[in-house]
């Protein structure tokens, strides 16, 4: 048997949410069956699945050791780094400045070395984080750009946190803007753009087409032209998402016939490699807070906008030789 306080970062979780997290191994049908036989009781008495958990309360659960996992994975952060670029950091959130090629999450290459392991390893450092303190939760990034993008990712250092901007993010109430670097000019200074994106998983690319087809979903681009370079067909853009489909900028763009400068996808390798670029001239640089809804413990952010510098994007309008 094992028993859980639930602590501030569980509470407000429903049961078969928590145990799926507690014991990862056990399967859903017997946790159903564990629950009818009281084998998992809430307080010492038996629970539902959709049961809300308090601060206070006490889990327990007679069930195997096997289905709690083993090892010392909830450890393998300390083996990544501590540097972060970071944009801003309270109590409850951080806002960190991904740098290009490097992952938010593990991806199939196992690699330890992530945005959100070296997260984890800055706060257990800063004594802000300690795995061995909570049953369900982590540090958590509540949005996520491609390995070859950079910019602004939210990471949220507590459970209460993480569900507000989840929720915030689901309910369109953070703006985000990207720069990009364009080949090609747009002949509008300022357009918004529709197209209709299907995601093909066995070549990790996607498809557009300029009207809707079976499967596919509609996407729209806004964008403003910021700056051109009419010597040598480029324009710096900034980019605003109405919906948000994978690699939704690059794409469509590429489709309306500008694809992104260093885009090995989407782009024209030839101009590519005399730029001597390997990695799309792409930017997340501001994000807005702009709530409408309750916003609990992070009302304090409503109406703040931070943003990156953008300096790399300028440079591309003063040098050809553009190497990040």
């Amino acid at each position: 048997m094992k028993e859980f306080v639930i602590n501030r970062n569980d509470s407000g979780q429903r049961v078969d949410k928590f145990i799926g997290k507690a014991a990862p191994l056990l399967p859903k049908n017997l946790l159903y069956k564990y629950i009818r036989l009281k084998r998992i009781k809430l307080n010492g008495k038996r629970c539902e699945i959709s049961t809300r958990l308090a601060e206070g309360d006490v889990m327990q659960l007679y069930i195997n050791d096997e289905f709690f996992g083993g090892g010392d994975i909830a450890s393998d952060f300390l083996y990544a780094p501590t540097s972060l670029g970071i944009v801003y950091e309270d109590e409850n959130i951080i806002l960190l400045d991904k740098k290009c090629g490097l992952v938010v999450h593990e991806d199939d290459s196992g690699a330890v070395d992530t945005l959100i392991n070296r997260v984890k390893h800055y706060l257990y450092e800063k004594g802000e984080y300690d795995p061995a303190a909570e049953n369900s939760f982590a540090p958590a990034l509540c949005n996520r750009i491609d390995r070859n993008t950079s910019g602004i990712v939210i990471c949220a250092k507590n459970a209460e946190s993480l569900r507000i901007l989840n929720q915030k993010i689901k309910d369109r109430e953070l703006h985000k803007k990207y720069l990009c670097v364009t080949v090609g000019i747009p002949p509008k200074n300022a357009d918004t753009l529709t197209a209709y994106h299907i995601k093909d998983e066995n070549s990790s690319t996607v498809r557009v087409f300029s009207k809707k087809v079976p499967g596919s979903r509609t996407m729209i681009t806004k964008y403003k032209v910021l700056k051109t370079d009419k010597s040598r067909n480029i324009a710096l853009l900034e980019v605003e998402l109405i919906t948000g489909r994978t690699h939704q900028i690059r794409a469509h763009l590429a489709f309306v016939g500008y694809p992104l400068l260093g885009d090995g996808k989407y782009g024209i390798n030839r101009i590519n490699r005399e730029y001597n670029i390997k990695t799309q001239a792409l930017c997340s640089y501001s994000l807005q807070f702009d709530f409408t809804t309750d916003s609990g413990c992070l009302e304090y952010l409503n109406g703040r906008i931070f943003t990156l510098d953008g300096v790399w994007f300028t440079k591309l309008f003063e040098s050809k030789n553009c190497a990040k």
